[in-house]
């Protein structure tokens, strides 16, 4: 979504591999309004800008935008599962029959405990992720995720720990890195 957002910025769209960064000036303030909002996602607008150096307007401006754009949603809302009493957490692998993934989708949507639907290539259509409180009621988010229209076969990993738990601030750090260097025109490196 980031890169689709930096895009569109730009008015093109990229011609370059992945690991390189073309950002434009005003990317680079995205870049580090998006930095701040990671590790501070409950921070004002006025404070942002004191951090950032910027008129208040233009801070209030700049994640308004953002906000609308969808590259950033609701700040500050981040829910661990485990102190709530959902502590397994499982990735389904799904294999679903040809023509129905949107029906399935539909129907995964329906079921509480399934968090995330992805579609992905390789051995499967689509990715659920899903959190039960036991091993028990687990197995049952998983008869119900089966018994949706179009699946056929599926494949369940459990999470045992979290090893680098999800993160974007060192990818924003970079981002912002490599727009420097664009911006003072040295190469990536």
């Amino acid at each position: 979504m980031l890169r689709q957002y930096l895009s569109r910025l730009l008015k093109s769209e990229p011609s370059y591999p992945l690991e390189l960064s073309i950002v434009t000036r005003a990317t680079l303030l995205d870049l580090q309004i998006l930095r701040r909002l990671v590790e501070q996602p409950r921070i004002g607008v006025t404070e942002l800008a004191a951090k950032l150096g910027i008129a208040r307007n233009t801070a209030h401006a700049r994640v308004e935008r953002l906000e609308r754009e969808g590259v950033i949603g609701h700040r500050g809302r981040e829910v661990d599962l485990g102190a709530i009493g959902f502590e397994l957490t499982a990735f389904v692998t799904l294999e679903v029959a040809q023509g129905r993934l949107r029906e399935a989708a539909v129907a995964l949507s329906s079921i509480p405990r399934v968090l995330e639907v992805l579609g992905i290539t390789g051995q499967g259509d689509l990715l659920v992720r899903a959190v039960a409180p036991n091993g028990r009621q687990l197995h049952e988010v998983i008869d119900s995720i089966l018994a949706c229209p179009g699946v056929r076969r599926s494949t369940t990993s459990i999470v045992l720990t979290h090893q680098v738990p999800f993160r974007l601030g060192p990818l924003l750090e970079d981002e912002e890195r490599r727009a420097r260097q664009a911006k003072d025109g040295k190469p990536n490196a």
